[in-house]
């Protein structure tokens, strides 16, 4: 989920909290648990400062092992601990059950979006992403500002509206895997293009009624469409180099990170003034006709690596900063 979800989840938990006695008859362990959830429900993005030091490791990092159940352990330790410090008296019992319980909705919060986690590490070292949720779903982050509202105008009891809010979003995301796999189930039928041998992937969005799909073909390529009301539309097809250079460029580190994260990236190749760029892209990210995580590897008229870049290139300044044409919407 994006930051701002995870932080009306981090004060929906606080507000969730008041239904523990302890917490609610103790000013003290109702402090330390506030400042325990809120920064539980954010400690596993940690990862995002490693994008100071370099965006190859911030690519290889982000949702890596600081979503894995080892670090959830490590992070609600040492914040609970660190909540009970800075207030003297609180429950250590309690600070830490409530503040375990915002790492770990975080870290399955993420699971269900596309871009996936190492949720499973070290027992599986994979990315691990369900494509159930969007990045922000705005079912989710608009139920928990009423719930939050209703709580500090005072016109609902905490321990009333709360449970009932993560009630209906437990109910709802039932009923978005159900509708995913109903989706699954359907598309090859519904395709008026299939073959055999392919494989789809279908991914949400912020319409309910509406999911984007990629379509692996046996030759290699990418088709990429809709899915809404049970009608698939086909908008493109991205077809991946197999030039020398794109080859040549497949060991750089910055195209090993992206390989790395994503199952589903497709390198072009485009002539620039300084010579060529490889652009490796993850396709299923498409935004007003272009890819924007991308690694971009660039080399001179002898195809000698001159510079690169891994990371959202979403700005057309940027694109052209590197010489690389800009297709607008």
């Amino acid at each position: 989920m994006d930051t701002s979800t995870h932080v009306v989840m981090g004060i929906g938990l606080a507000g969730l909290s008041q239904c523990d006695p302890v917490v609610a008859s103790e000013p003290a362990t109702a402090a330390a648990v506030f400042l325990g959830v809120m920064l539980g429900s954010q400690a596993p993005d940690a990862d995002t400062f490693f994008k100071w030091k370099s965006n190859i490791l911030y690519i290889q990092q982000h949702r890596g092992i600081s979503h894995s159940p080892p670090m959830a352990v490590v992070w609600s330790v040492l914040i609970a601990a660190l909540a009970v410090g800075i207030m003297p008296g609180a429950s250590f019992r309690h600070v830490l059950a409530w503040t375990a319980l915002s790492v770990f909705i975080h870290i399955v919060a993420d699971l269900f979006n596309p871009y996936g986690t190492l949720a499973a590490w070290p027992f599986v070292n994979r990315w691990v992403c369900l494509n159930i949720i969007a990045l922000f779903d705005p079912i989710i982050f608009s139920t928990h500002l009423a719930a939050i509202a209703l709580w500090v105008t005072g016109l609902v009891s905490p321990r009333i509206v709360f449970p009932i809010l993560y009630g209906v979003l437990v109910l709802y995301y039932i009923w978005r895997i159900r509708a995913h796999r109903q989706v699954v189930q359907r598309l090859p039928d519904r395709d008026p293009e299939r073959e055999e041998g392919e494989s789809y992937t279908v991914m949400p969005t912020v319409a309910l009624s509406r999911w984007n799909i990629v379509k692996r073909r046996r030759d290699g390529t990418f088709r990429l469409g809709h899915w809404k009301r049970g009608t698939v539309t086909w908008t493109d097809t991205v077809r991946c180099s197999g030039h020398p250079l794109v080859e040549a460029s497949r060991s750089h580190p910055a195209v090993q990170a992206l390989l790395d994260t994503s199952r589903f990236v497709c390198a072009t190749m485009e002539p620039t003034r300084y010579g060529y760029a490889v652009r490796w892209a993850d396709v299923r990210y498409r935004h007003r006709k272009q890819f924007p995580l991308v690694a971009l590897v660039m080399m001179n008229r002898e195809g000698d690596i001159i510079d690169y870049f891994v990371g959202w290139l979403n700005r057309p300044g940027r694109a052209k900063r590197y010489g690389l044409e800009w297709e607008r919407s």
